[in-house]
């Protein structure tokens, strides 16, 4: 359990994330809190969700369909699968998340335009990149950035929104900014070769570099222990 009640916990994460974006000079409503439950309980995101937040982020596929069967009588909610996808798993998340932030490959993003229920809309996708070219960090590289953009944008069922990137942690705020400034250069770049697809979200930042990631633009900040507490292992 947290440390402090959720919505507590979630009040000062908006303060903290208000404040970033004056400190910015954007706009109070330029970005929005994620908030990761993974690992977390069902009764926490109840929580969360009884304070006012509708977006919520998560990990691992069959913890989060067991959630979302618990909470079915909840409104409005907003489900975002944001860990590593295999292909064996794409059609429950066609089939049950409103966001995929993960996409790094073109064969994914097809079986989940082939998979997604017409009767549910385009899926909200964004590519995760992988800034840093570390060979254990997921994501597509930079160079392989706008041939993947290009045809995840020309799938039927999927609507491309933006860019996601996963850094490694670093410590102090200019270190932490070099990373997200390198996806918000590449989301722009990406904006001049291809104005037609319109991306309007940048997900980066978390509990730890939030401040960091609104200097460099994020609209999506995925914010776990700040807002749930510390997270334990996978039971």
């Amino acid at each position: 359990m947290p440390d402090v009640p959720v919505s507590d916990a979630l009040a000062h994460a908006r303060r903290r994330l208000v404040d970033a974006l004056a400190r910015a000079g954007r706009d109070g409503e330029a970005a929005q809190l994620l908030a990761v439950s993974k690992t977390k309980p069902a009764a926490l995101i109840r929580q969360a969700y009884r304070a006012g937040q509708r977006d919520f982020g998560e990990n691992y596929l069959q913890e989060a369909l067991d959630k979302q069967a618990e909470l079915a009588d909840l409104d409005a909610i907003v489900w975002h699968f944001i860990g590593p996808l295999q292909s064996n798993k794409t059609r429950a998340v066609a089939e049950h998340f409103n966001w995929v932030h993960s996409i790094e490959r073109a064969k994914t993003a097809r079986r989940l335009s082939e998979q997604r229920p017409a009767a549910l809309g385009p899926l909200n996708v964004c590519l995760q990149v992988n800034v840093s070219g570390e060979a254990s960090k997921s994501g597509v590289s930079p160079d392989e950035l706008e041939t993947l953009a290009r045809e995840v944008a020309g799938l039927p069922n999927l609507r491309l929104r933006g860019l996601m990137t996963i850094p490694a942690p670093a410590e102090g705020l200019d270190a932490q900014r070099r990373p997200l400034a390198e996806l918000r250069r590449l989301k722009e770049r990406l904006d001049a070769q291809l104005p037609e697809l319109a991306l309007d979200t940048l997900s980066m930042g978390m509990s730890d570099d939030l401040e960091a990631a609104v200097l460099e633009g994020a609209t999506l900040v995925r914010l776990g222990t700040a807002i749930f507490g510390a997270r334990a292992g996978r039971p």
